[in-house]
């Protein structure tokens, strides 16, 4: 019997909707793949005010195999909330892949997670983050080890990519990237996301 892996998206109050559904869609398209939505609380509302469940706990992010950190309209205001930040159970596992989306990279930041490091983010969220004296490249993704960041909402599509390849294989992250590509687009999609993410064209069958 296959062990099923999960991917925690947290989900704060005021988050950003493509930030997490379109990762949580691409990942739970992939047998061996289940996503939880995760949050300070059981429900979250969004910034277009869309109510969703958010089952999963934070204190709990150490046990899913990779943890992606949405972004959304507050995200400022909660890394001021030392008591929700506090319940962050993040960079405790040296072989869990951690991502983030757009203002998630200033979560990571206040966590300590992208010390040294260059991160994308948001054009919103790119003065502040360098205000902090954090590094911001003007690119839509980037992965040093077993951490990624991403800038831009449509973004969310080479993260969840990422996640995918790096917990199963290339050819099943093609496969969920070319679903939701726009029709006639999915061969650049794909090739943008290997070159972004690193990641080797899985060689043809033979």
């Amino acid at each position: 019997m296959s062990h099923t892996q999960t991917v925690g998206i947290v989900t704060l109050p005021g988050f950003n909707e493509i930030d997490s559904f379109v990762a949580a869609r691409m990942i739970h398209s992939v047998p061996g793949l289940d996503v939880s939505l995760v949050g300070p609380t059981t429900t979250a509302i969004s910034m277009a005010g869309i109510e969703v469940a958010t089952p999963g706990s934070l204190e709990d992010l150490g046990d899913h195999a990779a943890v992606i950190v949405g972004s959304g309209l507050q995200t400022f205001e909660h890394i001021e909330n030392t008591v929700l930040m506090n319940r962050f159970a993040l960079g405790q596992r040296s072989d869990q892949l951690i991502g983030s989306q757009c203002s998630g990279a200033a979560i990571l930041h206040r966590l300590g997670l992208v010390d040294g490091l260059t991160v994308c983010t948001d054009l919103t969220t790119t003065p502040k983050l360098r205000a902090l004296g954090v590094d911001v490249a003007n690119e839509a993704f980037r992965a040093d080890g077993n951490l990624a960041t991403s800038g831009g909402c449509l973004s969310s599509s080479y993260l969840a990519f990422w996640v995918i390849a790096r917990l199963t294989s290339v050819e099943a992250a093609m496969t969920a990237l070319e679903y939701v590509a726009p029709i006639g687009e999915a061969g650049h999609y794909v090739a943008r996301a290997l070159k972004l993410t690193g990641t080797a064209t899985p060689a043809p069958a033979s």
